[in-house]
């Protein structure tokens, strides 16, 4: 059996976990401290939920671990291509720095969410490989 495929000296199952508290530590502390009364503050936590729910489900139920990357990398797609909102924000009135947290946040979701399903994508890769 070959070792398993790492990113960042980590097995994708940990790093999802790992992804996935970053953007709830993220979308929890920047919620609290801007003290923000909107729901999309909370954006990032709401997706770090799922994502770390999956890394978890891949260590603790490992036969299902293509079924649980694969909705893993959807939900880190949609951080990715959420963070695309800084640029229609570069747009509109106010800029993308008439709220610098929510700017601050979209490109923590653009670049974070492209280096996961980057990881991911490699990881696909490297499984179907081994397989062959």
């Amino acid at each position: 059996m070959t070792e398993a495929f790492k990113y960042f000296g980590l097995t994708m199952p940990k790093f999802t976990i790992g992804y996935g508290v970053f953007l709830l530590l993220w979308g929890t502390v920047v919620s609290l401290i801007s003290g923000s009364q909107s729901i999309t503050s909370w954006i990032p936590a709401l997706l770090g939920i799922p994502i770390c729910l999956m890394g978890f489900l891949a260590i603790v139920k490992p036969a299902g671990i293509k079924i649980w990357s694969h909705i893993a990398v959807l939900f880190g797609l949609v951080a990715f291509l959420g963070g695309f909102d800084f640029f229609r924000g570069l747009f509109s009135d106010g800029g993308a720095f008439g709220n610098p947290t929510a700017a601050i946040s979209k490109i923590m979701l653009l670049t974070t969410g492209a280096v996961y399903v980057f990881g991911c994508l490699k990881s696909f890769k490297w499984a179907r490989r081994q397989r062959q």
